[in-house]
């Protein structure tokens, strides 16, 4: 499984990006698809999740939570992040992931994407 994200950038506090990662080779509905970010000088984090194959089932971490929203196309070729009333908390880099297991906060990442920065100004 090749994951790409993309649609990182610079935004002021309050603004909105949308992330975007392409899934491509053997996806499969077994997977569960997610974001993770990492800050400078902190360790990777759990951001979101979605199942992959109903879209039915979303997890976020608690700071994310009423802002933050994960989506997937119909198509099941790519996973989304909108993020709204971003603050500069939010500054990392943030990486596409896929996983075989749910929760996927919980268990192994199978795939990781690149990342996309994004960065938000006070």
């Amino acid at each position: 499984v090749q994951l790409q994200a993309s649609g990182g950038g610079l935004v002021q506090a309050g603004g909105s990006l949308t992330l975007s990662c392409a899934a491509s080779g053997r996806t499969s509905s077994n997977y569960f698809m997610g974001w993770y970010r990492q800050a400078p000088g902190k360790e990777r984090e759990f951001v979101a999740a979605i199942t992959w194959w109903s879209g039915r089932r979303t997890d976020y971490t608690d700071s994310v939570k009423g802002r933050f929203t994960i989506s997937r196309d119909s198509a099941k070729t790519t996973v989304y992040l909108r993020m709204n009333s971003l603050k500069p908390e939010d500054t990392a880099v943030y990486y596409c992931a896929a996983g075989s297991a749910w929760p996927l906060r919980d268990y192994g990442i199978d795939y990781w994407g690149k990342g996309t920065q994004v960065t938000v100004s006070s």
